[in-house]
Order: structure tokens, then C-alpha cells, then sequence
């Protein structure tokens, strides 16, 4: 059975700058994966590269055994992407949008999987709405459900919550969680680190283009934790994240 992403070997340069350095990383099929790191550390770079946007330098990746440069079709089908930038085509509604996301990847008579996705993401007062009158929240989840809409088996949230109220980090949440119990692989990068540590069953930290962390989240919690003074001695993912970016992990 095929990793659900493979990376071997990934570098990529912008100029002077690395921005990955010689990166590996196997996430398993059925994973809830974490992938945690400061701004420019390379998150969205591999995830571009995952994606087939940006190509690598050097090494190889693939989504559940297809490489995304030789398969790129293959590889793209297996992936559905939330990007942290709200893109949209303003001339179309929520459904239209959605149905036209399933013809590129050649689906039809998919308008059932399309209303329980709008249903589950609370989209479908907003089903017939034009996509530019959304407000950001909205249109965040517009781009979640774009990206679910073929059914890929490997997921990448990239800040999926960010700027988005309560109430959908918690529907969205369910609804994840229920697809990752399904056998869906995710994957989540996000900078709300309680999240990660309720959701992820392994996290990688990525630091100037580097993995400097790999394990279990209660592994993480266990040896890179600072024990908070509560009586109880617990610890959170934000202190494990936080020594380990100034280097003073045990």
C-alpha cells in the first residue's frame, strides 16, 4: 500500500534564499497530520510542491504513489488543496462554483455529494448566492468544500480557520474529523496550535526550510514540553512548539 504523500529529498531555492533544505517526510494513509512551522519556514512552498504549482529543485514527491511531475494528473486527482488565500471567481454562485469544480476532474451527477458538503459547512442559505457578496468566512468555505468536492483521498488544510468564526472552526472540525475517520488523509498546517494538538496524531516542525521535529503529538508533549505550574503538570503544544524553535527542547 502506497504512503499517502511521500517526499524524498525536496529542496527549493528562490534565489539566495532555501526555502526547503533537503526535506523528507511519509505521511501514511489515514494519518491526521500536522505540519507546523513560523512564517517563510517552507510550509507553503512543499505544499506548492505537493500541488504542482511550483516545482523542486532537487528531490521527488508523490501522493499516494504518484509522483507530481511524471502523474501529475494522477497525483492531482488524489489531492484536494485549502489554500490560505481566499481565491474565487466572482461571477458564479456557491453551487455553480462547486459544480463546476467537480467537471474539472470530469465528475458528473455529483450535485448529492455537492448539497452535503454545503450542508455540513453551513453554505446552503448561500448555495444561490453570488461568490462576491460572501463575506470572508463564507467564501473560506467555499474554498473547503472546492476542495472536498472530487472526493480526494489526501487532504491539505493550509490555515483552513484562519479569520473564521467559532462556530465554523467547530462545524468544520466535525466534518474533518468524520471524513479522517472515513480513511481520508489529512493534512493541517495552521497557526492555532490547540487545534493541532486536539486533531493531529503526528506532527512535523518546519523551521527555515528544515523538519527540526518528528513524532507523535504525545511524544512532542512528553519530551519537549515545559510543565506548566497548574497542580496537574500538563503541558500544550504551544510551549513544545515554542522551545523547539529557539532550540531549547530537551
Amino acid at each position: 500500500m502506497p504512503a499517502a504523500i511521500s517526499i524524498k529529498g525536496i529542496s527549493k531555492n528562490y534565489g539566495a534564499l532555501q526555502a526547503l533544505d533537503d526535506v523528507s517526510l511519509t505521511i501514511e494513509q489515514g494519518e491526521f497530520f500536522g505540519l507546523l512551522g513560523p512564517n517563510g519556514a517552507g510550509k507553503t512552498t512543499l505544499i506548492s510542491i505537493l500541488a504542482g504549482l511550483v516545482v523542486a529543485d532537487r528531490g521527488h514527491a508523490a501522493i499516494m504513489g504518484a509522483d507530481v511531475q511524471s502523474a501529475f494528473r494522477e497525483a492531482r486527482r488524489m489531492l484536494g488543496v485549502v489554500p490560505q488565500e481566499l481565491v474565487f471567481d466572482p461571477f458564479f454562485t456557491v453551487r455553480e462554483t462547486l459544480r463546476f469544480q467537480s467537471g474539472y476532474f470530469g465528475i458528473r451527477n455529483n450535485d448529492a455529494w455537492v448539497e452535503e458538503i454545503m450542508a455540513h459547512l453551513d453554505l446552503t442559505s448561500k448555495a444561490d448566492s453570488n461568490m462576491r457578496s460572501l463575506s470572508g468566512g463564507m467564501k473560506r468555505r467555499v474554498l473547503v468544500a472546492q476542495a472536498l468536492v472530487h472526493r480526494p483521498p489526501v487532504i491539505i488544510l493550509d490555515e483552513p480557520t484562519a479569520g473564521v468564526d467559532v462556530e465554523l472552526r467547530q462545524s468544520l472540525w466535525q466534518f474533518i474529523s468524520r471524513l479522517n475517520q472515513d480513511g481520508h488523509t489529512i493534512v493541517l498546517t495552521t497557526h492555532y496550535l490547540e487545534e493541532a494538538e486536539a486533531l493531529c496524531q503526528r506532527i512535523a516542525m518546519l523551521k527555515q526550510g528544515n523538519i527540526v521535529a518528528l513524532d507523535t503529538t504525545e511524544n512532542l508533549l512528553s519530551l519537549h514540553g515545559s510543565a506548566k505550574k497548574d497542580g496537574e503538570g500538563k503541558t500544550d503544544l504551544e510551549d513544545v512548539f515554542i522551545n523547539i524553535m529557539s532550540g531549547n527542547a530537551s
